[in-house]
């Protein structure tokens, strides 16, 4: 399982079992698991966002087309050769311009009325953005 471009979190609204937290990885898979304590959970949540941060190289821009759809960017699957200095700053930099074109997305609203198509690509980039 690789962990470039995953996210481990907490699940609060998994009750079924204690001390479960949730890995979602790059294609978008998520994986449930189940830590003996919730410190060991917390442990776990720290050492795989960190190692994801280290290996995770930053994305390349998404595709070029004729259309004006929103594509997501592409994730490169080779580890990062980066020292973790630059990746520190690099991981700093995507998160301002993602918070910056969500600020920018949110002030552009669709009409009211727009076409469904319209509607439908301002949702998928705003997941995009907000899961960013």
């Amino acid at each position: 399982l690789g962990v470039q471009h995953a996210l481990a979190e907490r699940a609060p609204k998994y009750t079924k079992r204690p001390n479960v937290f949730r890995l979602q990885t790059a294609e978008r898979r998520l994986f449930l698991c189940q830590a003996p304590t919730p410190e060991e959970m917390l442990s776990w949540i720290s050492r795989i966002n960190l190692v994801a941060a280290l290996f995770s190289a930053p994305p390349f821009p998404a595709a070029v087309g004729s259309q004006r759809r929103f594509v997501r960017p592409i994730l490169p699957t080779a580890p990062s050769r980066s020292p973790p200095e630059e990746q520190l700053r690099c991981h700093e930099q995507w998160l301002e311009r993602v918070a910056q074109e969500l600020l920018e997305h949110q002030r552009h609203l669709p009409e009211g009325r727009g076409r469904a198509r319209d509607l439908d690509e301002y949702r998928v980039k705003k997941e995009f953005l907000m899961e960013e």
